[in-house]
């Protein structure tokens, strides 16, 4: 699947692509994720409402940046332009599970760890949050650094923690190791 800000979004098929869908938005679209076992889509763009494939959840102040699946696909997080990543029960639309709030601006980048225990939640600079799901997410690692952050990930096996940071002078990309 393919976001974009002329207010679509496009399903491709990998092995040729091919274009399969192309669904159309009243807004531009700036992120779209896939729940684990494939069935719902969580899109996120420039409008305060979200959209899941079968419904629409509200609670967001600004746009959204950013979406992540759990890995038990019944919860998804969204990274916003309102400071906050909030996270979301597919079984309850009505209000999220939980509010988690940024230092300085917009949560654009969001990822859990393969066995579902963490969330990172990046803002566009400076401050990478790691959250306790197990705590619910009460719980947090902050990391604070100078710099533009690109994007966050994390390897396979949830070792190492990979952030890119874009500057002119100190681009690169930090890695962090888990301790045990």
């Amino acid at each position: 699947m393919a976001s974009n800000n002329d207010s679509s979004v496009r399903e491709y098929e990998t092995e040729r692509f091919q274009l399969l869908n192309h669904f159309r938005f009243p807004w531009p679209v700036n992120h779209t994720s896939i729940s684990p076992d494939r069935k719902l889509v969580a899109v996120v763009g420039d409008c305060c409402d979200g959209l899941l494939t079968v419904s629409t959840f509200a609670g967001h102040l600004d746009f959204s940046f950013a979406s992540a699946w759990h890995p038990n696909g019944l919860t998804f997080a969204t990274g916003n332009q309102d400071r906050t990543a909030r996270v979301w029960d597919v079984r309850n639309l009505s209000s999220s599970l939980a509010i988690l709030k940024g230092n300085l601006g917009a949560v654009r980048s969001i990822r859990y760890s393969s066995d579902g225990q963490f969330m990172i939640m990046a803002e566009p600079a400076d401050f990478v949050h790691i959250f306790s799901t197990k705590a619910d997410y009460k719980k947090r690692q902050e990391l604070d650094f100078f710099g533009e952050i690109s994007g966050v990930a994390l390897s396979p096996d949830d070792e190492s923690l990979f952030i890119g940071v874009w500057d002119r002078v100190y681009a690169g990309l930090l890695q962090y190791s888990m301790r045990h």
